[in-house]
């Protein structure tokens, strides 16, 4: 569960933000308070050691113990009641060569003590200073007890916080978890999503949002073509049945000249049916998706289909630019472009009229001069299978200019169709330049 996930992650931050400044602290306490002891012991040995040397006996402090210890190691207490210290064979040594001093830990009765051994100056031996450790064990245990208590309520409390706050920064991404369940199961792409916010979490809310919108689109864009292919292929289909219905009937009882018709029909609603196939394959795959937009010198597109065109053809196509003009765009899909509206142009110009490209910055305009686009049919030639009034016995799938105008957008352009000057139609494009350098 991310929740639990990030609460684990958020506890183990604070812990660990909060034991490293407290073991630092403990460590730099017990190091002080270990300073401050052996200055202590060092404090209380000289004091008696000054009393000693007026053979009087030291303020008595409930801490401490003292003895006297001579050259041949005999001890004398000094604290009357007191247990006799420990004494080492380092600690004979200092009183024997009334020289240096020692100091040592040692247990006494369960109980740590601290001893210092120090020689006399007047070299008959030394004393020895014994501090218990109990109450700074007391100490001790006390800091350590509120280290712990400490830890485990920043624990608690942090885990609580971070229980609250990740509950709520986590909400919108449930909600938009759950929405995203829902549309696996259902494949209802109009359910309506969480509103996102202005954090991170509702930059995602937006990023989905944008996702299933574009997949909603894609799918009505789908449906759409397949009603509108379905369609546009029952005619074509219709007639070429009919006409392999009607050899099948008659079984070589025509007359010469309508069997060569009807075969002459059934090879061109083949074309036709080949075409439109093809350029339904085009415009549901995308073919040309792979390519990366590069620098394309628009007049050489230009020239390039126009050749193609004039081989095949046979007709006049002239192509005119004011100068380079290198775009933004996809080679292959460019030249698909140019190419459709060039073939779009030749079929509908009359014979013996030419057909012109022009090239002026980063637009084409190819110009025909045909029946000409209505005002109200120039954004509508771009859409899918429209054929305008007077265009329905043209040959062609009506999906030329669909592909165009997918192609252009895809590269960021837009199209255009409108009246020449002196009749016919201008259709072309707009595409952003190429950067310089």
């Amino acid at each position: 569960m991310l929740r639990t996930r990030i609460g684990l992650v958020v506890i183990a931050s604070v812990l660990l933000a909060i034991a490293v400044p407290m073991v630092s602290a403990y460590r730099g306490v017990t190091t002080l308070v270990a300073e401050q002891l052996d200055l202590s012991l060092a404090d209380r040995a000289d004091t008696v050691l000054a009393a000693a040397d007026f053979d009087r006996a030291p303020a008595p402090r409930p801490d401490t113990v003292e003895q006297l210890l001579t050259p041949d190691g005999t001890v004398r207490p000094l604290t009357p009641g007191a247990a006799v210290l420990p004494v080492s064979d380092r600690a004979r040594e200092v009183a024997r060569t009334g020289q240096g001093s020692v100091q040592e830990d040692t247990e006494i009765d369960g109980t740590s003590w601290g001893l210092l051994t120090k020689a006399r100056a007047d070299g008959r031996g030394a004393v020895t200073v014994g501090q218990t450790y109990a109450g700074v064990t007391a100490v001790d245990e006390a800091f350590l007890q509120r280290i712990a208590w400490t830890s485990v309520a920043a624990a608690v409390g942090s885990a609580l916080l971070s229980w609250l706050v990740l509950g709520r920064i986590l909400r919108p991404v449930r909600r938009l978890a759950h929405a995203a369940e829902h549309i696996t199961t259902t494949r209802d792409l109009t359910t309506p999503l969480p509103a996102a916010g202005r954090d991170e979490v509702g930059r995602l809310g937006r990023a989905f949002e944008a996702m299933v919108g574009a997949l909603r689109r894609s799918r009505e864009q789908q449906q759409r073509l397949v009603q509108d292919a379905g369609h546009e292929l029952r005619t074509p289909l219709t007639s070429v049945r009919g006409c392999a219905e009607l050899l099948q009937r008659a079984r070589g009882r025509l007359a010469a000249e309508d069997e060569e018709q009807i075969l002459a029909t059934l090879v061109t609603e083949t074309v036709a049916l080949d075409e439109l196939v093809r350029e339904l394959v085009e415009l549901a795959t995308d073919q040309w998706t792979a390519e990366d937009p590069e620098p394309v010198d628009l007049p050489a597109a230009a020239e390039d289909s126009a050749r193609r065109f004039r081989r095949r053809t046979g007709r006049e196509i002239a192509v005119t630019a004011d100068g380079p003009a290198p775009v933004l765009a996809r080679p292959r899909a460019l030249q698909r472009c140019v190419d459709n509206l060039v073939g779009n142009a030749v079929k509908f110009s009359p014979d013996g009229t030419p057909v012109e490209i022009h090239v002026s910055g980063a637009r084409l305009a190819v110009r025909d001069h045909g029946p000409g686009i209505a005002p109200g049919d120039r954004q509508a030639v771009f859409e899918r299978f429209y054929r305008a009034a007077g265009t329905q016995s043209t040959p062609g799938s009506g999906l030329g200019l669909a592909i165009v105008h997918d192609l252009v957008a895809a590269d960021r352009g837009t199209v255009f169709a409108t009246a020449a000057p002196s009749g016919g139609a201008e259709v072309g494009f707009h595409l952003p330049p190429a950067p310089d350098g």
